[in-house]
């Protein structure tokens, strides 16, 4: 559960900023999102390393 403590005379479109950023980094749509379907512990493993080439090839072309 997320908790936004509101000071006194602080605007609430500031507090639904904090509230906002909050709750992206707790990545908690990521999950939900996940937990919507089953997905192979191998689809997992491939997908992790397809993600991984990726970025070694970012990496790799950044250094050249």
């Amino acid at each position: 559960m997320l908790i936004i403590p509101v000071k006194d005379g602080e605007n609430i479109e500031r507090a639904l900023k904090r509230f906002k950023r909050k709750f992206d980094r707790t990545k908690t749509m990521r999950q939900l999102r996940s937990r919507q379907n089953f997905s192979k512990p191998s689809v997992l493993n491939r997908d992790k390393i397809q993600k991984a080439r990726y970025i070694q090839s970012l990496r790799d072309q950044e250094n050249i």
